[in-house]
């Protein structure tokens, strides 16, 4: 009976440890699939939001520089503008370049929606400035004022809507890593308290076998 009575118990016991280890190692498949995440996050947060922001403010700078090229053309009144042209050109080379870019990107269905909207953009402002420059100087102004100007606004409107998501995106993002982060605090905390389980259990069996010990010696002596 006594040995029977031991057996069990020890099958309770090495089923609980096993329990315990299995519960252990469930926790750090977790936790180690949180630190992924939170390395994920980090991770898009730089090629997809930090680096892609700063190639928009790019963009924006080369929609200045375009612009200014072109009112100076019309307030000089060139004559034969390839030159000019040419040096827009550039410019809008150096736009499609960057777009190509940030297309390549994680981007959000807000974020295509208004990449395209300011694609849409950029291409009526292109042919606007084609078309006021192909165009006699006053006749030029003219169309410039009047719808150039205001193409001109409208892309930049677009892009600054762009830049925006960006901050929004990089928000939830940086959420997303806060709920990680505080995954992995749970987890360490489930850690802690199962080691103390085991550390208890650990004393509880040696307990147990030292007085299972001391009453044999006391039978034995009777």
């Amino acid at each position: 009976m006594k040995f029977a009575f031991s057996l069990k118990n020890k099958l309770k016991i090495a089923f609980l440890l096993f329990c315990i280890m299995c519960c252990t190692l469930l926790i750090r498949f977790l936790e180690d699939k949180s630190v992924k995440k939170i390395n994920e996050s980090f991770i898009s947060m730089y090629n997809d939001r930090l680096v892609p922001a700063t190639d928009l403010y790019f963009i924006a700078e080369n929609l200045y520089h375009k612009n200014s090229i072109l009112q100076d053309a019309l307030v000089e009144n060139v004559v034969h503008p390839s030159e000019i042209v040419s040096k827009i050109n550039n410019h809008n080379r150096k736009i499609d370049s960057v777009i190509n870019k940030y297309e390549l990107t994680l981007l959000v269905k807000q974020e295509k929606t208004f990449l395209n909207d300011l694609k849409n953009a950029l291409q009526v402002q292109q042919k606007l400035e084609n078309k006021v420059l192909n165009l006699a100087g006053g006749e030029g102004k003219k169309v410039y004022e009047s719808i150039g100007r205001n193409a001109s606004s409208e892309t930049l409107a677009k892009l600054s809507a762009l830049i925006k998501i960006q901050s929004n995106v990089g928000n939830e993002l940086i959420k997303d890593s806060k709920i990680f982060v505080s995954g992995t605090k749970v987890y360490s905390t489930i850690q802690v308290i199962l080691a103390i389980v085991i550390g208890i259990m650990i004393v509880s069996i040696v307990s147990a076998s030292n007085a299972v010990k001391i009453q044999n010696e006391k039978f034995n002596l009777n």
